[in-house]
């Protein structure tokens, strides 16, 4: 593997540490105060500069993220609340979501809350506050290489109902500043079943700051609303009193090999050892995920670019119905999600 800037084999590594957690890998750690009481994560040190912690109550979704010990995710103001305090009604989800670098969206619900038939629908769904069972975390060699990945079941269900199920597998290498997704949902039910899902990606200062650019694999964008400017919609901007949020729609975007990529880079971002250019890298796959969310928040304490590729729009279940792209999973139906975010120094 690649490490400190030359190779090396597992022997030679193992030579030079008592336990390979010295230079990285993955252990568990327990938060005990306040809301956040009782909330396990998972710390994943990859030794190359990149540090995660995965909430396995929380969709196995991803809280503070840092490189080189300085954070390039956006931690919300509730913190990693313990989902037991999870209220789905309306946007009483904005009171508990822990903001962090991935917040998972659905998996039956995606944006405003909406009456749907009889279901009232709050904002963004479940999933976000569902724990996983039969959590694996674990470090292994294979070969020369050595592989973190955390895996687990999350499943929204309900009698006489939907009954989702997702797999989730986590994955990072020692030396590598990259992590990659891979999602299966299945509809375990014996109907058809409304499923919406979206990553909501949560990146902050000092990645975002007046320096950062965006760079969006788009042909054409479009703001979810008339008023908004489209001016601007690739730069950000010093945290500014009284912002209001602004969304985009990214279309007809741009593939390789059926993926597209958003790059957000940082020229000037803040190291131990002075500034470099930063850039973080999000590629999905646009044939089970073909829509991209921009969502530019530079306020003040809400300073934070959400980067949301998903295979909806935000804007709510009915309104999906009634513009035809809702997607029904079939009973027994499964459909693989896959995504990317590799750290690149300049």
């Amino acid at each position: 593997m690649q490490l400190y800037g030359r190779t090396w084999t597992r022997r030679e590594l193992e030579a030079r540490a008592g336990r390979l957690e010295q230079i990285g890998g993955i252990r568990r750690v327990a938060l005990t105060e306040g809301l956040e009481g009782g909330v396990e994560q998972i710390q994943v040190r990859t030794g190359a500069g990149l540090t995660y912690y995965v909430t396995p109550q929380r969709c196995l979704d991803i809280s503070l993220a840092e490189f080189a010990g300085v954070p390039f995710s956006w931690q919300g103001p509730n913190g990693d609340v313990h989902p037991a305090y999870y209220d789905p009604r309306g946007l009483e989800w904005l009171r508990t979501a822990a903001g962090g670098l991935l917040m998972t969206c659905g998996l039956t619900q995606v944006g405003v809350p909406c009456r749907d038939g009889d279901q009232e629908l709050g904002l963004h769904g479940r999933a976000h506050h569902l724990p996983a069972r039969h959590v694996v975390a674990e470090g292994r060699w294979q070969g020369d290489e050595y592989e973190m990945r955390i895996a687990g079941i999350v499943e929204e269900a309900i009698i006489f109902g939907e009954h989702l199920r997702l797999t989730r597998e986590i994955r990072s290498w020692l030396g590598q500043n990259r992590i990659v997704i891979h999602d299966v949902v299945e509809n375990l039910s014996f109907a058809p079943v409304p499923h919406m899902i979206l990553y909501h990606f949560n990146l902050g200062f000092p990645l975002m700051s007046e320096d950062t650019r965006m760079h969006f694999p788009s042909r054409r964008v479009q703001p979810r609303y008339p008023s908004v400017p489209l001016e601007g919609y690739d730069r950000f901007q010093a945290p500014t009193p009284g912002y209001q949020e602004r969304v985009y729609y990214h279309e007809e975007l741009i593939t390789q090999d059926g993926k597209a990529t958003v790059r957000v880079e940082n020229p000037n971002f803040p190291l131990p050892d002075g500034t470099r250019s930063l850039t973080l890298a999000v590629t999905f796959d646009t044939r089970t995920l073909p829509r991209l969310v921009e969502w530019k928040m530079p306020g003040c304490e809400t300073y934070v670019l959400g980067v949301e590729p998903g295979n909806c729009y935000p804007d709510g279940r009915v309104a999906e119905r009634e513009r035809g792209t809702l997607v029904m999973l079939q009973p027994g139906e499964k459909v693989a999600y896959d995504v990317e975010l590799v750290l690149t120094l300049g």
